[in-house]
């Protein structure tokens, strides 16, 4: 049976009360306030009364705009799939009471755990949506789909923000923090270490794909750290690895010459620390640069398939194939005030320059 509209399908009231946490403001955070909220039982308790007011806002907002999205995206059984999961969050979140001692906020921790376990599959699945709604109108060009990738940007940036408060609130409760650890946040995190660990796992991935990968040297002041969060850096310099690696293989898979190293460098100023990511792989042609920040675009095969509805798993592969890997790496840079600068030299090779804030006190973009 299809699914209805939220306003058929539930009870009118619940849609009211969407309706109405839809249109309240946001409080967006920083780095810096989520690092404040660890260290005590009362930082704890003052934690998951701000998640228990915020996350029913920041959740109704994307329930609303999964219900209005243009040309018939909403009504694909991928986003519909996904708008029922953020639609039984914010019930779960509403019919939660208030929070008022250490027994109420466990009980709520192992609540959100659930909500944040819930909502894994939520990129693939709108990607299938995406993909549905491309096979209806093969004609669409990405460049048509203007109004779904503003969307898309807006929903995945929302999406970070609803899981790095989750995450956050959660690991605080760890027993056995590591040192210097806040929670996700590493308040003496290395950018030469976390960039070591992902390009090792992304050499790893290619040597498995093509049987041999090319070397990864890293130059930069090991000594240099700041607060951020290692998991975030860890994806972005992954994914970007990941990237280069796959076009120097293939660059010089038949060729006789050793495949050339990819190049880090890891630059700490007064504002950012900036991680150069440089190949030679043989760049992106002009024209196409645009379209690596969209999410309609991959050079990888696409490993989705129909079946993921069902079976709601997704591959080991999670971001290669779906052309998602390049443009939600940029939303997590943006996410504490950062950003991801492409630029290429076709014929050659392409530089990736990641911008991230250094000073910790950027306010979440609330979308």
């Amino acid at each position: 049976m299809a699914k209805k509209k939220l306003s058929d399908s539930v009870v009118k009231e619940l849609a009211e009360e969407v309706k109405e946490w839809g249109s309240m403001k946001q409080t967006g955070v920083s780095l810096k306030q989520m690092m404040n909220f660890g260290g005590s039982s009362k930082n704890l308790l003052i934690s998951a009364q701000f998640v228990h007011k915020e996350l029913p806002i920041r959740i109704a907002r994307r329930v609303i705009e999964l219900e209005n999205l243009p040309y018939g995206l909403s009504t694909q059984n991928a986003v519909l799939q996904v708008r029922d999961w953020y639609l039984d969050s914010f019930r779960d979140l509403r019919s939660y009471p208030e929070i008022k001692d250490k027994n109420d906020e466990l009980k709520f921790t192992q609540m959100v755990k659930m909500i944040k376990v819930r909502h894994n599959n939520v990129v693939p699945m709108m990607a299938l949506g995406v993909k549905q709604l491309k096979k209806e109108r093969p004609q669409f060009d990405y460049k048509d789909l203007k109004e779904v990738h503003q969307f898309l940007d807006r929903f995945y940036l929302s999406r970070i923000g609803i899981r790095m408060l989750i995450g956050q609130h959660v690991a605080l409760h760890d027993p056995n923090p590591l040192p210097n650890c806040v929670g996700y946040i590493h308040t003496k995190m290395s950018p030469l270490e976390v960039a070591r660990d992902a390009s090792e796992d992304a050499r790893s991935m290619c040597l498995r794909e093509y049987g041999s990968a090319p070397a990864v040297n890293i130059y930069g002041d090991p000594n240099l750290t700041f607060p951020y969060v290692p998991s975030h850096l860890h994806m972005m310099v992954f994914e970007l690895v990941k990237n280069s690696a796959r076009a120097v293989q293939e660059r010089f898979m038949d060729s006789h010459d050793e495949a050339p190293p990819i190049r880090i460098i890891v630059a700490g100023g007064l504002e950012d620390v900036t991680i150069k990511i440089s190949d030679e792989g043989g760049g992106i042609p002009r024209s196409g640069l645009p379209k690596i920040f969209t999410y309609l675009y991959s050079t990888a095969e696409n490993p989705l398939d129909e079946d993921f509805t069902s079976t709601g798993a997704a591959t080991a592969c999670t971001m290669a194939g779906y052309g998602y890997g390049i443009p939600i790496s940029r939303l997590y840079a943006r996410y504490f005030g950062g950003d991801l600068q492409i630029l290429s030299m076709e014929g050659y090779g392409t530089d990736a320059f990641l911008h991230l804030l250094r000073l910790g006190d950027s306010q979440e973009p609330l979308p």
